[in-house]
């Protein structure tokens, strides 16, 4: 090639040539692979009648006992469609049979040898770093040129000549395009649906089912998730159908809502004490015992949608008003923020109030007292803090205005005449008067009168007030002061607007507290109660402020929040982190009620008692009974814990942290007994084996570390590590000899391990079909895949568990729910029960050791769920009988 051209000339003509080239050289391939395209289907002619290629594509009943054939395949030579490692590629394999020279088994491979090149993708659809494959069921026939020479070489082999290896690629080439062909004629045959395409995008879950029911495929964000189908299964359709028969009942919520809300905490008139958490209002009467008003324990309202953050309990004692927060729903769609007026005797929903007209969420919220309740005033958490007076009984708004664009920290009716709204928060108090315009809705107004503090210093916040019996009001404030809000008349040198002929002023200043006050509680005996943030002190005051008699919280449950008065001197405090206490001034107080104070990850639960363990991002590790609904105990870790496990013994338990760092402590002495630290990535799960011999650890370097576990589960020694998945470890099972692990990762990678070899990835992972697996946590598998919902984008599941009796299997969805599947579920949209409460997405879920109960965990609510199981048809595993239930799609999943 000269180089006369112009510039640039030269580099053009040079690649044009090049192409030229590669054009040439891939007709001449494709000539080659006509030619072999055709001695293949002269070879299947010769094999196969004409008519039955027309069935290919028909399953047949007819299961073939011998080894040498995979569950499910017919006793003839017929092709099948039979998902390889590469998850990309299709062949026509066939079975054992006398049939022309051209077609035989070759060699037999070693025992774990791979069939496959080095980094061909793993089960869950990643590419493997170890290098191994994942051939199919072995015994297959697989379509070769007519070899001249009695040792016909694998595929792959690195006996093969150079001359050879073209011929055999040609070869391979051929049975793919001739299994195209079939594939085209078995669709035809059957409408023009191919079973093994379905429609949907890159980003949602979808599952075939093999023809020859070797394997089903399903699909997370275009990933194909390969899954064997176990032996004992002749046909998906035998699988149950429909919902599980057991239920859920919410028995026991553990925690309190006060670390960031405010009016969460009273006393009704049944003497149960209401307050929320998450998306649940707790009506919890002290003493323990059986739910229900006349016999103690925790009954719930549990109509909200998104979390509840703020409570108004009517005159009656009996009438409550709660009001949630916006969110949005698993389509991303907002849900409105609104309010509920319910009846606390019989949990039922009276009249809901201002859906649409509150924007973000509900702030605050009160009761009328002067008219028996008729009124309710709103406030919400727009940018305007939108402040509406509300008709009760009919559910219509009367007055509406744009109170300030400081946060509303607290709000209320004076008692005397309703007339009169307060309302405080950041710098403000303002005094607000109501005309209520006849009653008619929207013809109310609201005038305000803001609140001078003249020669006293101006606080940044005032988050509570009272109204005292000579109409006075007394604030709270964040410097500690209480001040006295007197009537006096109105003259042309207040400052404010309004058409009042009276106003309040500060008639007195009383320093009650080191730091912020948070609350302000009128007794029945005239007297008022301070709560303290800083110092934590509880201070009852007589008349002109005058100090009476005080206590002081104890460090570990943090500041006071709320006050309620109970029966004759007791008093229930809530505090700032989420515990409920139970006592008086003069004996102090004890915790009725405990919780995590920050988003929620580890749980496990006692091998043989109703006890379970949790730990989270508030460094917390705490063991719950769960007989006596109650904190058994708990320490600081000082990181945060992500996940736990006991041994089997009970006698320890393992709790992984955000470091690298795992620890074992005694359960009785809650010593740390080891200390071990495994690279510098957080750790996911720990996993103690079925015999308790070894401990796994799942981490987010991509590795799970193994550990020889002595008999008491004291001290542990490094085995081996399990390397080979491409993403983190998410989710790890032992089978139940404990010598084998299946685990999941981050990219929906399913691999399995022989720990007892030696930390050895299975290659074939169409061997571990059958293996019986001690627990079931995994959330990709066979057993599983059918509680993927479609449209999945791969994180939506969080949590997984079956029950021991193996009958149901839970999940924990990234939607706020907790699903009740039947075990196995292994059929593409599988229906379920559903159950909301958690206002955040739910992180993890197990169940006891005798399955009575199943407990979840929500991740920023920190909060924890104790269901009841109901309809247990007993021990043992479930039958394998289908369920007569109709089969329900996920969009008419059962919401309980």
């Amino acid at each position: 090639m000269d180089g006369a051209g112009g510039p640039g000339e030269g580099p053009a003509q040079e690649a044009l040539q090049s192409l030229s080239r590669r054009l040439q050289v891939q007709e001449k391939e494709m000539e080659l692979v006509k030619a072999a395209l055709a001695e293949a289907l002269r070879l299947l002619r010769l094999q196969v009648p004409p008519t039955s290629l027309q069935d290919l594509g028909t399953p047949t009943p007819t299961r073939d006992s011998s080894p040498a054939a995979p569950p499910g395949l017919p006793p003839t030579c017929s092709p099948s469609l039979v998902s390889r490692g590469t998850q990309t590629e299709t062949e026509v394999e066939m079975e054992p049979s006398l049939g022309p020279p051209g077609l035989s088994n070759g060699p037999p491979a070693p025992q774990g040898a791979s069939e496959e090149p080095s980094g061909t993708q793993s089960e869950g659809g990643g590419s493997s770093s170890s290098g191994t494959g994942s051939p199919g069921p072995p015994g297959i026939l697989r379509l070769v040129q007519p070899p001249q020479r009695t040792d016909t070489p694998r595929r792959n082999s690195s006996s093969s000549s150079p001359s050879e290896r073209p011929r055999q690629k040609l070869s391979r080439k051929a049975a793919s395009s001739a299994n195209l062909l079939l594939r085209s004629g078995s669709t035809e045959s059957r409408g023009g649906k191919d079973p093994l395409s379905s429609p949907g995008g890159p980003g949602s879950r979808r599952s075939n089912y093999n023809l020859e029911g070797i394997s089903v495929k399903m699909f997370l964000r275009g990933r194909p998730i390969t899954m064997y189908i176990p032996s004992g299964i002749r046909s998906l359709e035998e699988l149950p159908s429909g919902p599980p028969p057991e239920t859920l009942s919410l028995d026991w919520v553990y925690g309190y809502r006060g670390r960031d809300s405010r009016s969460n905490l009273f006393v009704l008139r049944s003497g149960e004490v209401v307050y929320f958490i998450a998306c649940v209002v707790v009506l919890y009467r002290p003493g323990g015992g059986p739910g229900g008003p006349g016999g103690g324990g925790q009954r719930h309202y549990r109509g909200h949608t998104d979390c509840v953050r703020c409570l108004a309990v009517h005159p009656d004692g009996v009438r409550v008003a709660s009001g949630q927060t916006a969110g949005v729903d698993k389509d991303g769609k907002p849900l409105q923020p609104v309010v509920h007026v319910w009846d606390s005797e019989t949990l039922l929903k009276l009249q809901e109030i201002g859906l649409g007209a509150f924007e973000r969420g509900v702030g605050a919220l009160a009761f009328s007292v002067a008219d028996q309740g008729a009124f309710l005033c709103v406030v919400d958490d727009s940018n305007e803090h939108m402040l509406s007076v509300w008709d009760c009984g009919r559910g219509t708004k009367l007055a509406e205005i744009k109170s300030t664009n400081d946060s509303v920290l607290a709000v209320g009716f004076s008692p005397r005449d309703s007339s009169c709204i307060v309302t405080s928060g950041k710098s403000h108090v303002h005094f607000w008067t109501w005309s209520g315009g006849a009653g008619l809705p929207g013809c109310g107004t609201l005038t305000r009168k803001q609140g001078v503090f003249g020669k006293y210093k101006k606080p940044k916040f005032i988050p509570c007030f009272v109204f005292l019996p000579d109409g006075d009001i007394l604030t709270g404030d964040s410097e500690g002061n209480i001040l006295t809000w007197g009537r006096s008349l109105s003259d042309s040198r207040t400052p404010g607007r309004g058409g009042a002929k009276e106003t309040y002023g500060i008639v007195a200043q009383a320093h009650a507290h080191e730091g912020s006050i948070f609350a302000l509680c009128l007794r029945r005996d005239g007297t008022v109660l301070s709560g303290g943030g800083r110092d934590r002190r509880l201070v009852q005051w007589g008349p002109g402020l005058v100090a009476l008699q005080e206590a002081e919280i104890p460090e570990h449950f943090g500041a006071v929040r709320a006050i309620a008065e109970g029966p004759g001197s007791e008093l229930l405090v809530g505090t700032t982190k989420n515990a409920l206490l139970r006592g008086d001034l003069a004996q102090g107080f004890s915790p009725v009620i405990q919780g995590h104070t920050d988003e929620l990850w580890g749980l496990c639960t006692h091998p043989f008692q109703n006890r379970f363990l949790t730990c989270g991002h508030d460094r917390q590790l705490c063991l719950w009974d769960g007989e006596g609904h109650a904190l058994a105990w708990s320490i600081d870790l000082k990181e945060t814990g992500l996940c736990a496990d006991f041994h089997p013994s009970g006698a320890v338990v393992a709790v992984g942290l955000n470091t690298g760092r795992w620890l074992v402590l005694d359960t009785e002495t809650r010593e740390i007994v080891s200390d071990i630290t495994d690279g510098n990535e957080q750790l996911s799960v720990v996993r103690y084996s079925p015999d308790g011999l070894y401990l796994a650890i799942g981490s987010h370097d991509n590795m799970i570390y193994i550990y020889s576990v002595s008999s008491d589960g004291a001290k542990s020694s490094r085995f081996g590590r399990c390397v080979g998945h491409s993403s983190f470890i998410t989710h790890l099972d032992w089978s139940k000899d404990g010598n084998f692990i299946m685990s999941n990762s981050g990219d929906y990678e399913i691999l399995y391990w022989d720990v007892a070899g030696g930390c050895k990835l299975l290659r074939n992972r169409y061997e571990s079909r059958d293996r019986e697996w001690a627990t079931y946590t995994c959330v990709l598998g066979f057993h599983v895949y059918g509680v993927w919902p479609d449209g999945s984008d791969g994180t939506d599941i969080n949590s997984l568990c079956r029950s021991h009796n193996e009958r149901v299997v839970a999940v924990a969805d990234d939607f706020c729910k907790v699903h009740l599947f039947q075990y196995p579920c292994a059929r593409a949209k599988a229906p379920s029960l559903v159950y909301g409460g958690h206002g955040s997405h739910v992180t993890s879920v197990r169940f006891t050791h005798d399955d009575s109960h199943l407990v979840s965990l929500g991740g920023k609510d920190a909060s924890i769920f104790q269901w009841r199981v109901l309809g247990a048809g007993g021990a043992g595993p479930a039958p394998a009988t289908p369920s007569r239930t109709p089969s329900l799609s996920p969009a008419s999943s059962l919401d309980v």
